[in-house]
């Protein structure tokens, strides 16, 4: 098991802990500083609004089907379980499954890219990642001493970097988050728990929302047939979706368990026993193995190829997409029309950015409201 203790000092940042916040705060009587950002987060007005904002698919087609809220339940849950296991800091991994998401706008990817691509044409561009930590350390207020949610420096810092890597030279505005280093092993963890867990959701919802098949899934997935076979003979008289359900559980847990033990293997490899070691690594050491690693190239582009894209999925994302980019135009060219606090900013921060930030806050149904009274209003 490793042991890696999630509060040493950090090389490069003149041996601050990542438990330093930029507003110092005095320990707490029974709960850890990553137990306390925790909390903070789930208590955030933007945690409680995944709840309103699409992970595939809308609240048209069923209220059973994941919500951005629910799948990031399920990624908290997946990765407390690898940090656990490996000896890392559970209550940080926690922490930053729960806040992964909380920079999405409505509409999923789908709403993402619309934003995105509106903001290109003023010379700006949308990130959820980067949203995410305006959202924590500036639009949330609920402190009399600070703006924000003054989270832990190790909280801060897998916001930025759970997912990519960032340059110093483009974005100089994170230089305080050691753009030039690796993650801790909980940050990194965060994106291959963010894949398990909605590559064998979304097979799970595209089953029964009726756009995949089982036959399909049995013939596009091989690390799903290979399970399904082993269940079949098991329970030959079960419901097949029962049987499903099963070998899905199973497809799980093996890339749970590959991630586990390769991250293992890699870390025991390089003989890193320091924090200091992993960042200065020259690449992630959290992966899957290289079968596992080809497994799950497989099953993404099987979702692509028939699930991501299908028709049914692509009139939604066209029909986003509308939205979001006519509401954008609008506001920008008559900022008058956006609630005071926001319009407010617009003369310091410019009209586009603070669109960008309006529309990133607001539910499906919300958007879908005003998308409503906008065209009421033409």
């Amino acid at each position: 098991m490793l042991s890696l203790p999630a509060g040493c000092a950090v090389d490069g940042t003149e041996g601050a802990p990542l438990t330093a916040r930029v507003y110092p705060e005095g320990a707490h009587a029974y709960r850890s500083p990553f137990e306390r950002d925790r909390g903070r987060i789930i208590h955030a007005r933007a945690f409680r609004r995944l709840a309103g904002k699409t992970q595939v698919f809308t609240h048209r087609y069923s209220d059973h089907f994941r919500s951005r809220l629910t799948h990031t339940m399920e990624v908290a849950q997946i990765a407390r379980t690898v940090a656990s296991t490996l000896g890392l800091n559970e209550d940080l991994a926690e922490a930053l499954a729960l806040v992964h998401d909380i920079g999405h706008p409505p509409f999923g990817h789908a709403g993402e890219r619309a934003l995105d691509m509106a903001m290109q044409a003023h010379g700006l561009r949308f990130d959820h990642n980067l949203h995410a930590l305006r959202i924590v350390e500036y639009f949330e207020q609920r402190y009399v001493e600070f703006r924000g949610f003054n989270l832990t420096l190790g909280v801060r810092e897998g916001i930025i970097k759970h997912s990519r890597d960032y340059s110093a030279e483009q974005h100089p505005e994170l230089r305080a988050y050691l753009l030039d280093q690796r993650p801790p092993l909980e940050a990194q963890l965060i994106d291959l728990v963010d894949e398990i867990a909605y590559l064998t959701a979304d097979l799970d919802d595209g089953l029964e929302a009726e756009m995949l098949s089982l036959d399909r899934i049995r013939a596009g997935v091989g690390i799903f047939e290979r399970h399904y076979v082993v269940m079949a003979e098991r329970f030959p008289a079960s419901p097949s979706k029962l049987v499903f359900n099963e070998a899905l559980k199973r497809m799980l847990n093996a890339l749970v368990d590959d991630l586990i033990e390769e991250t293992r293997r890699r870390v025991a490899a390089a003989q890193i026993t320091t924090l200091a070691g992993i960042r200065l690594w020259p690449e992630r050491l959290a992966a899957f193995s290289e079968p596992m690693e080809a497994a799950r190239r497989e099953t993404k582009g099987f979702l692509y190829g028939n699930l991501y894209n299908c028709d049914e999925l692509t009139r939604d994302h066209e029909e986003a997409a509308q939205v979001v980019t006519d509401l954008f135009a609008a506001w920008c060219a008559n900022p008058a029309l956006l609630p005071p606090s926001y319009s407010s900013r617009v003369e310091e921060e410019g009209a586009p950015r603070v669109v960008a930030d309006y529309i990133a806050g607001m539910t499906d149904n919300f958007i879908l409201a005003q998308y409503a009274e906008w065209k009421m209003l033409r």
